[in-house]
């Protein structure tokens, strides 16, 4: 039988900080022959950290055969643009609700814009987003397969935290790339035992959608899963336990949050609740974290603060 040549890399991106979000290189053949593909692009910024992972591989940016986007948030696609460019002959693979995003980007860079303040965004995301030709452009449905050298990938659509998320099943190596829909796994956070929790940002939470999803990728049988917010992780049903407890406690105060929390600091009283529950759990299960390991945490904690507050209101209308 032939040995595979199937190979992944993990590229840290050094957004915000160093290991904190990531790209994936998955490399099919040797050689000449070779093909590769790039799992999130990460920023504009990381791009050149992307091309040099290719050459330590001694592979060229005419081999990227794919350019695979989990989902259109910018910290995941922002650099989507910038690295077709590089890559002339690589096609970009991503959900029918995220490709118009790619092809006409103006909608996602004037939000971000308004949210970060011009000088904020051009120091995470470059001077703008580069629009990807329509032509390269092409979208996965559910369940849809592409091929990369001798390798397969099997795309999932995979709600809960965007409505426009998939993730990609490689079975050759036996491991899911999971964007955001299998939460988030920082390894200065994994010392005293593992970790993993998800992410509810603006806008799209769905509770039971995102529920959906982690028994959806479980049920792969991959020995690993891949999340962008980083690396690989093992113990794939230890973190659908700790997953499934937070997003299920989630919803719970989503409920609360549409009855109880005051109109005027809702932010706040979600991030109050929200901390409270991460305390308990880390204090059950153990773990005993200092102002480095929360300096991870509260970023995260207010983005997810913000998305259910995001949806609480809606609910309210």
């Amino acid at each position: 039988m032939r040995a595979s040549t199937a190979s992944v890399f993990t590229i840290d991106c050094n957004y915000v900080r160093s290991e904190f979000a990531g790209s994936y290189l998955r490399v099919d053949g040797q050689g000449p022959s070779a093909e590769a593909a790039f799992i999130d692009t990460n920023t504009t910024q990381s791009i050149p950290l992307l091309l040099a992972a290719l050459d330590a591989q001694g592979l060229k940016p005419q081999q990227v055969r794919w350019i695979i986007v989990t989902h259109a948030h910018l910290d995941h696609a922002g650099g989507a643009g910038a690295l077709a460019l590089a890559c002339p002959n690589a096609t970009i693979l991503a959900h029918p609700r995220a490709a118009r995003h790619l092809i006409d980007p103006v909608k996602l860079e004037t939000s971000a814009r308004k949210v970060y303040g011009d000088a904020h965004f051009e120091q995470l995301y470059g001077t703008r987003l580069v629009p990807i030709p329509g032509d390269r452009v092409r979208v996965v449905e559910d369940n849809e397969e592409v091929p990369l050298g001798a390798s397969r990938f099997r795309f999932l659509h995979t709600r809960g935290h965007a409505n426009h998320h998939v993730c990609i099943h490689d079975p050759a190596l036996a491991t899911v790339y999971t964007g955001d829909a299998f939460g988030l796994r920082y390894p200065a956070l994994q010392r005293s035992g593992l970790f993993v929790f998800p992410s509810t940002s603006p806008t799209d939470f769905d509770g039971k959608a995102a529920l959906e999803s982690i028994d959806r990728i479980v049920s792969c049988g991959a020995r690993s899963v891949r999340p962008t917010h980083f690396g690989e992780v093992e113990d794939v049903v230890g973190a659908a336990v700790q997953l499934r407890s937070h997003l299920e406690y989630s919803s719970r105060l989503l409920e609360r949050t549409i009855l109880e929390a005051p109109e005027d600091s809702m932010e706040k009283w979600v991030l109050h609740e929200l901390r409270k529950e991460f305390e308990r759990v880390l204090a059950r299960d153990g773990h005993s974290f200092g102002n480095d390991e929360w300096s991870w945490i509260n970023l995260d904690l207010e983005l997810n603060a913000a998305g259910l507050a995001f949806v609480a209101r809606k609910c309210r209308v």
